[in-house]
């Protein structure tokens, strides 16, 4: 994804990137929301255009959420969906359609509360302090579209489809399966922090990265691409 610090366009690759977030976007995030931003370098090749499939999301229902409240849960997810699978860290995601195969970092909160990005602009990671893929809930999953002038592990994430696969393999010798329910591209300053984190009466993945145009002055792309996908599966 794309750097929101114009100088970080002369850091060696692989390096970590981080970003501070805004006094709302900590808000949100002490209830599951966060932004995500990821940095690149050097001039970038153009990744594939960005557009919105799977139409919008259905309106939200009211379900019990497992401290037995309720919360909001977003439509998706139309496919049959696989039974939630309990916690396990993930070890790798592999997307065949795309050919993308990642071990996976951990992505946590660093200092002033910048999340971490991968180190190595070639693999993917996962946020730590939320759910693990096949758990209830809406696992994130994040990588870099390109970096010092290369692509990177999700360059072509604009190109999946709703109905691809996404599989996800955990330390429990199980592999979540994954069916894509739709992508949407939002323009930086219109993330939608709470749709993409709220709980779930399910088991969700989140991929995300950058896309649309990218800016050699700011050093960062105009939009973030987000892919859901509801656990329909899983095996091992």
């Amino acid at each position: 994804m794309n750097a929101t610090d114009p100088n970080e366009g002369t850091a060696p690759r692989p390096g970590r990137r981080t970003f501070v977030l805004t006094a709302a976007v900590v808000a949100l995030l002490l209830t599951g929301g966060l932004l995500l931003a990821l940095g690149t370098g050097r001039q970038q090749p153009a990744p594939p255009t960005a557009t919105d499939k799977g139409g919008a999301p259905a309106p939200a229902d009211r379900t019990a959420s497992p401290d037995g409240g309720s919360s909001a849960s977003p439509g998706g997810g139309g496919g049959r969906r696989g039974t939630v699978l309990p916690a396990s860290r993930p070890v790798s995601i592999s997307i065949p359609s795309l050919k993308v195969n990642s071990t996976l970092e951990d992505l946590g909160l660093g200092e002033n509360r910048a999340m971490d990005t991968p180190r190595d602009p070639d693999k993917a990671g996962w946020y730590t302090p939320g759910p693990t893929p096949g758990a209830m809930g809406p696992a994130v999953i994040a990588g870099h579209v390109t970096w010092d002038g290369a692509p990177s592990v999700f360059f072509e994430l604009a190109d999946l489809d709703p109905g691809d696969r996404i599989e996800v393999r955990r330390a429990d010798g199980r592999t979540a399966e994954f069916t894509v329910d739709r992508s949407a591209v939002y323009p930086k300053d219109e993330f939608p922090t709470v749709e993409v984190y709220r709980n779930l009466d399910h088991a969700g993945l989140r991929l995300i990265t950058c896309g649309g145009d990218f800016s050699e002055a700011d050093r960062r792309y105009a939009d973030n691409v987000v892919v859901y996908a509801t656990l329909t599966g899983s095996h091992g």
